[in-house]
């Protein structure tokens, strides 16, 4: 069985498609699914998705790049994952592409979940970009390898993963490590510890090869799973065990 790690099925183009998308799922022996929030608007949906199914989990929390959206605050994270079916905190992080200003408000927010994540027991999910030495930084100066997570969708240097692994923290690799020009991310994957390594769609976003372009979904994280093996040169259902392995390991909430 495959687990994709990161999803967002509450997003218009999968939504409505709901029953087709887990019947790819069930087609490609994807038994399981994180459904990540990105806004606390949003939240019930994510959580109904995670109620209706059997294998799917939420998160709670608010993207770094979402400005104009309730600001979430230690308690409020804390009592919406204070359900059986929120298995982490997040999806967070920094985020100066989008905001080159590198705005105060987003370095807070980030402090503010991984408080959250560290009082309830739940791991963070970490949205890093043109950001990765402030990420680090705040990580480390709020004791998130207490909680522990993962750096989700990763396109860093291994520097940056080896950083995050040192906090005992988790990589995961999305559709992009399929991408042909994507060399220095497959070569981070490469040399991840395979107890650390895991795999993610970020559907909609993201396609991997060979359905690059097309609106991306859970079904489709096992093309993820294919390559990393091709560039580890090792079984398919090797990377298949040990990445189902280390979701419910990180995710510890979760379960068949």
């Amino acid at each position: 069985m495959y687990v994709d790690s990161h999803c967002h099925l509450d997003f218009p183009g999968l939504l409505e498609r709901e029953e087709e998308v887990l019947g790819t799922m069930a087609e490609n022996r994807v038994g399981q699914a994180l459904c990540v929030s990105v806004r606390l608007e949003d939240f019930p949906r994510v959580l109904a998705l995670a109620e209706r199914h059997d294998g799917l989990w939420a998160s709670v929390g608010v993207h770094p790049d979402n400005a104009d959206c309730e600001e979430p605050d230690v308690a409020r994270l804390l009592a919406l994952a204070d359900h059986p079916r929120v298995v982490a905190i997040g999806e967070t992080g920094l985020d100066y592409h989008w905001h080159e200003d590198a705005p105060e408000w987003q370095r807070e927010r980030f402090r503010t979940h991984i408080r959250a994540a560290r009082a309830c027991g739940k791991p963070l999910i970490v949205h890093t970009r043109s950001a990765a030495e402030d990420t680090i930084r705040l990580m480390r100066e709020e004791g998130a390898s207490e909680a522990g997570g993962v750096m989700h969708c990763f396109t860093e240097s291994w520097e940056v993963a080896a950083a995050a692994l040192d906090l005992g923290f988790y990589i995961s690799f999305s559709g992009i490590v399929t991408f042909r020009n994507a060399k220095d991310i497959k070569a981070v994957a490469k040399r991840v510890p395979l107890d650390r390594l895991l795999i993610e769609t970020d559907a909609p976003y993201l396609a991997p090869m060979p359905h690059r372009g097309k609106t991306n979904q859970p079904g489709w994280v096992v093309h993820v799973a294919e390559e990393i093996a091709r560039l580890r040169e090792e079984p398919l259902e090797r990377i298949e065990q040990a990445t189902t392995d280390n979701f419910f390991r990180l995710f510890r909430h979760a379960h068949l």
